[in-house]
């Protein structure tokens, strides 16, 4: 990776916000218990306590060094110094390569004049069906780590996850919901490296005037389950089941923060409930900071249809969500769901809501 490598930035060197702040109480799952005697059962049930109150949990122990994690901090930063009109090379472009590529911040408008603060590169899957897809030269040089990150994501973190959430609904298959996971198959999964720019001056004096604390709106993620790596900067929040009051999710050195998305709650019938989470605005002392995040966003295979599996849970249990949203219509697919819910994001950046949408001309409200 050349000088990625040797510059090694320690990204979690940060130092922690001393403001006091309301933590939520999030779930530990230490996946080193994993293959231990009844280990899968008792993290399931651990699992099952997270996913029933609030949606997100830490993962530990996930079989990668600091420093392999590190280093992939170091590859969003030497994507995002790139020079603009050569990142413009790579622009997330629906008609060419799908939702993925780099999108700059200020991309999409806000209410008051404001503008997204967010600039990121979507990488798709290093497998056959996404070879040629053109690649910013930092990842070009890293193929073959980034390539392993990848496929380590894949599958270890979320292979254990998705047997674990197999085991809560009491699946006779234990790998039937990582089976629909196929890394080697089409599907929208990709390692996400974003950077929120530090909001200038007269942008803080706008918010502050309409109170707006977001730079992102609360919202649910689109595919299985979300595994988010980020440095010691406070900023993401989390709405706990039936509750109106938003939570600091707090960043936990040596973890990757978990988070139920979509199309895992519509597998499920709605038992494991899509977490509705934002961005805010980091507290005084951290307000000047970039804030770097690499994230893996899982996702069924493209043409799995969303609809509940065969669950003996499912069958004796009446789901009874806390937040209430219909399932698509039937017959709609995995990618149906992320390119509707793709191309709903400018609207909702622009009235600052996650929006319902229509599939298929039926009415899926949102939950946010």
């Amino acid at each position: 990776m050349g000088s990625i490598g040797n510059e090694h930035t320690r990204y979690q060197g940060i130092p922690e916000t001393t403001a006091e702040l309301e933590w939520a109480d999030l779930v530990t799952i230490d996946l080193s218990q994993f293959d231990l005697p009844n280990g899968k059962q008792k993290l399931a049930a651990q699992l099952k306590h997270a996913i029933s109150t609030v949606g997100f949990f830490y993962v530990i122990n996930f079989g990668l060094t600091e420093s392999e994690v590190d280093e992939q901090f170091a590859l969003a930063k030497a994507i995002f110094d790139l020079p603009d009109d050569e990142k413009q090379k790579y622009r997330v472009d629906s008609s060419k390569q799908g939702f993925f590529g780099w999108k700059p911040r200020g991309a999409r408008k806000q209410q008051h004049g404001l503008m997204d603060n967010l600039e990121l590169y979507d990488d798709p899957k290093w497998n056959d069906i996404y070879k040629d897809v053109a690649r910013p030269l930092p990842l070009v040089d890293a193929a073959d780590r980034a390539e392993s990150f990848q496929r380590h994501m894949s599958s270890f973190v979320l292979k254990r996850l998705l047997i674990l959430c197999a085991i809560i609904l009491e699946l006779p298959d234990e790998e039937a919901l990582w089976k629909m996971h196929d890394y080697e198959s089409r599907s929208q999964c990709h390692l996400r490296y974003m950077l929120y720019h530090p909001r200038t001056p007269k942008e803080l004096d706008i918010m502050k005037e309409h109170k707006i604390e977001h730079n992102v709106y609360g919202h649910t993620d689109f595919g299985s389950l979300t595994l988010l790596m980020r440095q010691p900067v406070a900023a993401l929040q989390v709405r706990p089941y039936g509750e109106s009051q938003w939570k600091w999710v707090k960043p936990l050195r040596g973890s990757i923060t978990v988070n139920v998305a979509d199309t895992l709650s519509f597998l499920s019938g709605g038992y494991l409930e899509s977490s509705i989470h934002r961005v805010v605005l980091p507290p005084e002392d951290q307000r000047d900071l970039p804030r770097y995040g690499v994230i893996y966003f899982s996702g069924p295979d493209d043409d799995t249809l969303l609809k509940p599996v065969k669950s003996p849970l499912l069958e004796r249990v009446e789901v009874q969500g806390n937040n209430k949203r219909a399932m698509p219509p039937e017959g709609v697919t995995a990618a149906e769901w992320v390119r509707i819910r793709f191309e709903s994001i400018d609207a909702n950046y622009a009235n600052n809501k996650d929006n319902k949408v229509m599939v298929r001309n039926v009415e899926v409200p949102s939950y946010a």
